[in-house]
């Protein structure tokens, strides 16, 4: 191949750990492959496949002339190369990175290997039937309430779905149709699991298009409502009859934490409203998103390292005491987070579980898009509640069935095409080189360092940390497993080597269909031929299974019908994964992780923290004000809120910047954060740092609102520049605010004394009149005077909202809860006919104040009725001289 620069250099070093071979390197289209001089731990070769190198790093010549490629793999390995000639080191280097950076997916090994000998078998790509497992399952047989539909047989439904679905029964294909606009990227909820003793279910979907206008489908809710009732029969529907499982108890299990769930809805998306779905309550199970995941795997990694090349630098001074020396930064590990996300996932999944077969009831599992987390919850689910599952076969079924047909995107997230940011070379080379090859140098390193990298954005270990949540799972119950550990490492090793087509693509339709040739599931083996063979079989059992555990008829006093409950807290590191010891990695004692973030169950909107801080106001004229009032980012003080939502809405600010601004202030204690879109309701002793009230030039740059919602801005209609038209209207809302401060009167006695308090966190019914002093407030005449309900306090999920006695309701104006709402125009009509104004509001500063002639008449522009004159514009309506600045857009009288 014209990629390969030289396909062998003799008299290398290879430094693997405490050892040092000599041999002879050799560059295949797909290998690397080291021949020992002398055979070490009986074997003669070590080979390595391409995809699995996950950096390649080339060190400066050492005074000596000697030049190292220094190689981090896949499987938490290192290793290094040394060269006598520097010629050599660069060949191999350049050879590599295009022998690794591939631009298709059929540029892979998996396209090109012919296994000699051949397999035994070649029914990998056809283990799993839809229906042959279902049926397993009861689906048409013990239970008539649900079906098969070949809605999506083509793919056009649903790209990233399977061709054959189970929905229920008495839902109609139109029905799924119209509920399909109502789910991100088409995916409704679908059946994964009914359960073997109860016809408890697991479905599965993507989050709903609920957006901030809080929209519905009555569609999908009529289909999660047939869910929920699958126990009964399509032919008896008698509703006094009792339903086995269809209780309260159905959950909703959103996979996010309450931040994310609310990032969603501003971009269109977000979660359920449970005043809309019956009979069921929600969960927020708190696990972090795959760039969390990326993170934490990456800091594991980062200290595997640091340990490698701190235990290269003893031995290369202290050669002899190195074999039992341990450099690990146990702590370090702790700090990645790493056990904490995977107790979290076994938090949820031990949740799943109970709610299945112990109160015999429906879960439906989703995140954002479907793929990571609902795939990792759906299947660690049905690993503890079905022992068909914990065989080599049913493990095998249950992969191809919850993550390659319902569209786990492997080929994103294992990052099989690689990149050239993961070859790192000195740059030393470029003053050293001529200046043709200087310059081409540059040059690529300029292109590599602009280069778009969403295709890395998109990594993350989802499936290996499935895995090893599995084999948290299998370390706690070590009898209840037919496949050892090593079963589930060569799982981990072919998933990033390649070597065949099973984890290449993103969806079925990917691996089945084709538009030129043959489709891939023809031209490439399947992992399972391979793992099924009768010499991996052997190596892969465990010996200490006893299936006799299994027994759903058992009455022994631990019997527990083949269920499996694991201990969220026993959580270690994956040691043989990482090539190290237990004592090495885990150590004697291994700290709990601290509790998973779960919310709930939530049963109502009003107990939902992510519906109550997404809610729009009524009326809401300006996008600012709206979100902002919808994100509620003033403080709280009603209630404290739950353990668990303060966890989720702990960095609420900070993880939206496409909604509000960030705070350059202390973002305060977890218990004044927001759980209410009301913001008048409760009062609070202490206000965070306004943005309004800071100067124009020390303020955080303003977002765009709603540029991830599809809303056209306001603003447009206005100018040209829309975030100078909101500065400027911000700078206008700021004079307000400062003559609104302090202004209002002391609500309590005993806090008499809040300098820092804004009083646009007081209730309207404490404040001065416009353009009165605060000793004479005085409300609005002529203004009907309506009850004020107190604040409701939503602190808690779990409490049920109290209203007060009449005795204690406040009366104040029913217009004050929107000041551009029929009062503004109210008294904008009786300014435009003369008459001083009478309501305590302010008018909108960005809108010219129409103005009366001496006489009192009205002044009337040439532009028509009731526009102000501009060059007339000399006097306010309480007959002050006005503001120079009254027009701050610059765009003229509306």
């Amino acid at each position: 191949m014209d990629a390969i620069r030289v396909s062998k250099v003799e008299q290398v070093v290879l430094s693997k750990g405490p050892q040092t071979s000599r041999g002879t390197l050799h560059l295949t289209a797909h290998h690397i492959i080291f021949r020992y001089d002398e055979p070490v731990n009986d074997d003669a070769e070590m080979w390595m496949p391409y995809p699995l190198i996950s950096l390649v790093n080339r060190l400066p010549q050492t005074l000596q002339g000697l030049s190292q490629l220094t190689f981090h793999t896949r499987t938490f390995e290192s290793f290094s190369f040394t060269f006598k000639k520097d010629s050599d080191a660069t060949d191999v280097f350049e050879s590599v990175k295009e022998l690794t950076v591939a631009t298709s997916v059929t540029q892979l090994y998996a396209f090109f290997y012919n296994p000699n000998p051949p397999l035994p078998t070649n029914e990998g790509w056809s283990i799993y039937s839809p229906r042959e497992e279902y049926g397993r399952m009861g689906v048409g047989t013990r239970s008539k309430a649900w079906r098969f539909t070949d809605l999506n047989k083509d793919y056009t439904f649903c790209p990233t779905y399977p061709a054959r679905l189970v929905v229920p029964t008495r839902i109609s294909d139109t029905t799924l149709q119209y509920a399909s606009k109502y789910r991100s990227k088409c995916r409704i909820p679908i059946l994964s699991y009914l359960h073997w003793g109860n016809f408890g279910s697991i479905t599965r979907s993507s989050q709903p298009m609920v957006g901030i206008t809080q929209n519905r489908s009555i569609q999908d809710e009529k289909l999660i409502e047939a869910i929920f009732q699958s126990h009964w029969s399509p032919e008896s529907r008698a509703a006094s009859a009792p339903v086995y499982g269809a209780t309260t108890t159905n959950l909703i299990i959103d996979a996010r934490p309450t931040v994310n769930a609310v990032a969603n809805t501003a971009k269109g998306a977000g979660t359920e409203n449970m005043d809309y779905y019956k009979d069921s309550k929600k969960v927020y199970l708190g696990i972090d998103h795959i760039h969390t995941m990326r993170e934490s795997l990456a800091k594991v990694v980062e200290a595997l390292r640091d340990a490698d090349q701190l235990l290269a630098s003893i031995k290369a001074d202290l050669p002899d005491h190195t074999s039992d020396l341990t450099v690990l930064d146990r702590p370090a590990l702790r700090r990645s987070g790493w056990l904490r996300h995977i107790s979290a996932i076994l938090e949820g999944t031990l949740i799943i579980t109970k709610n299945v077969h112990i109160n015999s009831s429906h879960v439906l599992i989703h995140c954002s898009d479907g793929w990571d987390r609902t795939s990792q919850l759906s299947a660690l689910s049905q690993v503890c509640l079905d022992p068909f599952y914990r065989t080599i076969r049913g493990f095998e079924i249950l992969v191809e069935k919850d993550w390659l047909s319902f569209g786990h995107k492997f080929l994103d997230r294992s990052g099989h095409l690689s990149s050239e940011k993961f070859f790192l070379s000195p740059s030393g080379d470029i003053s050293s080189a001529s200046g043709t090859e200087a310059a081409q140098a540059f040059l690529v390193s300029v292109q590599n360092r602009f280069a778009s990298q969403n295709h890395l954005k998109e990594t993350s270990p989802i499936f290996h940390q499935f895995l090893e949540s599995v084999r948290q799972v299998q370390r706690q119950f070590p009898e209840r497993f037919e496949f050892n550990e090593r079963f589930l490492r060569q799982i981990y090793y072919h998933l990033y080597s390649c070597q065949f087509g099973t984890f290449l693509f993103n969806c079925e339709r990917e691996r089945k269909t084709s538009e030129d040739g043959p489709p891939p599931c023809e031209r490439t083996r399947s992992v399972w031929d391979f793992l099924n063979s009768p010499a991996e079989l052997e190596r892969n059992r465990n010996s200490s299974f006893d299936p006799s555990l299994d027994d759903p008829s058992s009455r022994e006093a631990d019997a527990d019908m083949g269920v499996l409950y694991p201990n969220a807290k026993d959580v270690r590191f994956w040691n043989e994964l990482y090539g190290r010891t237990d004592e090495e990695m885990n150590g004697r004692v291994v700290p709990l992780p601290k509790d998973p973030e779960l919310v709930g169950p939530v049963s109502n909107a009003e107990e939902d923290a992510v519906i109550q801080a997404t809610t729009v106001p009524p009326r809401s004229t300006s996008p600012a004000v709206a979100v902002t009032q919808s994100l509620n980012l003033t403080p709280s003080t009603a209630r404290s809120p739950s353990p668990g939502i303060l966890g989720g809405l702990r960095d609420l600010s900070s993880s939206l910047p496409d909604i509000a601004p960030r705070s350059t202030g202390n973002r305060g204690s977890p218990s004044q954060l927001p759980l209410s879109s009301n913001t008048q309701d409760a009062p609070s002793s202490s206000s965070p740092l306004n943005p309004l009230n800071l100067p124009m030039w020390s303020r955080p740059k303003q977002p765009e609102f709603l540029s991830g919602a599809n809303v056209r801005s306001v603003w447009g209609k206005l100018s040209t520049n829309a975030s100078a038209a909101f500065s400027v209207v911000q700078d206008a809302y700021s004079g307000v605010a400062k003559e609104l401060m302090n202004t209002g009167q002391n609500e309590d006695p005993n806090t008499s004394h809040q300098p820092d308090r804004s009083s646009e966190l007081r209730g309207r019914d404490t404040l001065a009149g416009w353009g009165q002093s605060d000793d004479t407030p005085t409300p609005s005449p002529g203004i009907s005077q309506q009850p004020r309900v107190t604040s409701i306090n939503v602190g808690n999920p779990w409490a049920t909202p109290s209203y007060p006695s009449s005795s204690t309701l406040q009366s104040v104006s029913i217009y004050d809860e929107n000041p551009w709402g029929s009062s503004f125009r109210s008294t904008t009509t009786q300014q435009t006919a003369g008459i001083e104004p009478t309501s305590p509001l302010p008018l909108d500063p960005t809108i010219p104040l129409p103005l009366r002639r001496p006489t009192g008449g009205v002044n009337y522009s040439s532009r028509g009725r009731n526009s102000p004159n501009p060059e007339s514009r000399q006097t306010s309506r309480t007959g002050q001289n006005s503001n120079s600045n009254t027009d701050p857009l610059g765009v003229g009288p509306l």
